[in-house]
């Protein structure tokens, strides 16, 4: 089977077409739309391209690119590039990043280049070079110019992991964690978001300040 190019001159078309012909997969359907697709159905796997104001939907998440590639059986995984955008529906996380790719089934997203993400949930918001997020455990590994904000907590670092669920904060790296006039460093540094404790680990230094009364 193959799909049509679609001008985009032609593109009320194509949402039209989607509405008829949608992507199911493990009682999942997938919605998208673009100003032109190719792409191919069989035996060997599933692939689309779509390119230009590309969109797809699914159940956990909306992406938006200049470019997104599905492939695999029942389009299992997705590659979106070029000014990629996005929401975790379920998780309420936004996203910006140049490229990224998502796997259907394991929720497995993996995200590059000047990555940004807003955990609105949490309060939270999260800047690297590279992220990679779990869904099912919530857990976000993040790695070079890792810097997070949470309220009061200004950390960053070169290697992060912070898991939404339990709302607990891993830095290494060089890291360090500011809390308005306090400053914490150390080789290894855990926060706790609910409480705001901060576990040192390894050549410990700090700064805090109290204000006389």
């Amino acid at each position: 089977m193959k799909f049509p190019r679609v001008l985009p001159a032609m593109r009320f078309l194509l949402l039209a077409v989607l509405l008829l012909f949608p992507i199911s997969a493990r009682a999942e359907t997938v919605m998208f739309r673009a100003d032109s697709m190719t792409g191919t159905s069989g035996k060997g796997g599933d692939y689309a391209r779509l390119t230009g104001n590309a969109s797809i939907t699914t159940e956990s998440v909306e992406i938006f690119a200049d470019t997104i590639e599905l492939s695999g059986k029942d389009y299992r995984y997705i590659k979106a590039t070029g000014n990629v955008s996005g929401t975790n529906i379920k998780e309420k996380i936004d996203f910006t990043c140049a490229e990224m790719h998502y796997d259907r089934e394991l929720r497995l997203s993996s995200m590059q280049d000047t990555v940004h993400l807003v955990d609105r949930a949490n309060e939270t918001v999260a800047n690297a070079q590279l992220m990679e997020y779990d869904e099912k455990s919530g857990s976000v590994v993040m790695q070079i110019s890792v810097a997070m904000q949470q309220k009061d907590n200004v950390c960053t670092g070169s290697y992060a992991i912070y898991n939404t669920k339990t709302r607990k904060l891993f830095l290494s790296g060089n890291p360090q964690i500011v809390q308005g006039t306090d400053t914490f460093r150390a080789q290894e540094i855990v926060l706790d978001l609910d409480t705001n404790e901060v576990t040192l680990d390894g050549r410990v230094r700090g700064a805090v300040r109290r204000e006389d009364e």
